[in-house]
């Protein structure tokens, strides 16, 4: 018999198939079981009729604990009422195996028990959705970038050296050395472009800080592209394209998902170029206007991207902070020096940043001098230097993170779930 997966079940309409999965639910009504079946792909509901399949195989539907791992064979018909517009109706279910006591019932339970058992959790069909969409976010951005003519350069994990600031490292022993889990491919980024142009790395980055609010994990994945002679304009012209682009393919091929998550899909169809700007003296003055004590000069923090993203109904850039409270790499505004040529990219809805940018310093003076203010050891940044010695140019980037992106995607309020498994200040099991 042809096995086939629950994703491709409208293209066997009236075949009779085998679909290999576990049993999410059940309920039973006198000769009739009502098998909810998901094989990683979807859930279906197949309807196991008395006298339509083998004595044997009835009695063992009720018995059938929830999460065993059954083969069920059966014709695929169409039913508006099902949910997926199709349903089976079984002729046979095969036992694989006979599930224990299922630690997550289908009542409510409290989110620590559940991030307790996120290796099980996984299955429940908001999370599993998530998780989807997340594939799709990753998906579209690679498959973006790779038609654009970026070229993927893994960047390294371990460092001898920090990007963001050495307050939120993670230090470990190399050897009888001082190593860091990586904060962010950038730096490596920035080699590699010089070498081919446009390049991007993927992949996670570790940061300590002691932070428990919703928008924040420990570790988390960042996919970065930089770019050779482009400026900063180019870069925010990039990132709109870029994200516009990944929203679309969302709603193209994870609709059904982002209903399930119970997504608002209007507040995503508009998510089209061009995003408005805001410089951050604007954004300053917005802020006092909705009675937010503020001091110019402040970075902002969670509820003040929150009221700023709450204006509009698309991202917005906040281009132009204060020098001194981004990384020692960016470039002063050549008439404000007092501010870098940057921006970060706020998602409405409250949802804060998800991506940020800069132009990045170009002279090797100038970078040297901000890395002797910023305290930085020139010996574990001598090859970032040389960047400057041998062929310099004006060149840009950014990192859009991922579990942030899906969070808003989906409309979600943790960024946990939006990670198969979520790293915490006070969480590292399973």
């Amino acid at each position: 018999m042809q096995s086939v997966r629950i994703a491709d079940i409208r293209e066997h309409d009236g075949e009779e198939v085998t679909i290999k999965g576990w049993l999410y639910n059940k309920r039973s009504s006198g000769g009739i079981h009502f098998l909810i079946i998901r094989d990683g792909t979807g859930f279906m509901q197949a309807v196991a009729v008395r006298g339509e399949i083998p004595d044997d195989q009835f009695e063992l539907c009720n018995n059938l604990t929830q999460e065993s791992s059954i083969l069920v064979t059966g014709r695929i018909r169409a039913d508006k009422r099902a949910a997926g517009g199709f349903e089976m109706s079984a002729t046979g279910v095969e036992l694989v195996q006979l599930a224990e006591e299922y630690p997550i019932t289908l009542k409510e339970h409290g989110v620590d028990f559940l991030l307790d058992h996120r290796h099980l959790w996984i299955r429940n069909p908001r999370q599993h959705a998530a998780l989807l969409v997340r594939d799709e976010v990753i998906s579209a951005a690679e498959d973006w970038l790779r038609s654009n003519g970026f070229v993927k350069i893994d960047a390294p994990i371990l460092t001898p050296a920090a990007c963001e600031g050495t307050t939120t490292l993670f230090e470990t022993d190399y050897f009888g050395e001082k190593a860091y889990l990586s904060q962010s491919g950038q730096l490596y980024n920035e080699a590699a472009c010089m070498a081919f142009g446009k390049v991007y790395c993927y992949g996670p980055t570790f940061r300590a800080e002691k932070s428990k609010t919703r928008r924040h994990l420990i570790e988390f994945w960042m996919i970065e592209p930089e770019m050779a002679y482009a400026t900063q304009e180019d870069n925010m012209v990039i990132q709109e394209e870029f994200l516009s682009y990944i929203v679309q393919r969302c709603l193209a091929k994870r609709r059904q998902e982002l209903i399930t998550l119970e997504r608002d899909l209007s507040k995503l169809e508009c998510i089209v170029p061009p995003f408005p700007r805001l410089s951050y003296d604007e954004a300053v003055e917005l802020l006092h206007e909705e009675g937010k004590e503020f001091e110019w000069g402040d970075d902002f923090g969670a509820p003040d991207e929150a009221t700023i993203s709450m204006k509009y109904d698309k991202p917005v850039f906040v281009t132009g902070y204060p020098t001194k409270v981004k990384a020692f790499y960016m470039q002063p505004d050549p008439d404000r020096p007092e501010i870098v040529k940057c921006s970060d990219l706020l998602a409405p809805e409250g949802y804060g940043e998800i991506i940020g940018s800069s132009e990045r310093i170009h002279d090797l003076d100038l970078l040297a001098a901000r890395m002797r203010e910023h305290n930085l050891p020139e010996e574990a940044y001598g090859w970032y230097l040389d960047l400057r010695r041998y062929g310099s140019v004006p060149h840009s980037g950014f990192g859009l993170g991922i579990e942030r992106t899906v969070a808003w995607i989906t409309g979600s309020e943790h960024v946990r779930e939006m990670i198969p498994f979520p790293r915490l200040i006070n969480r590292i099991y399973p």
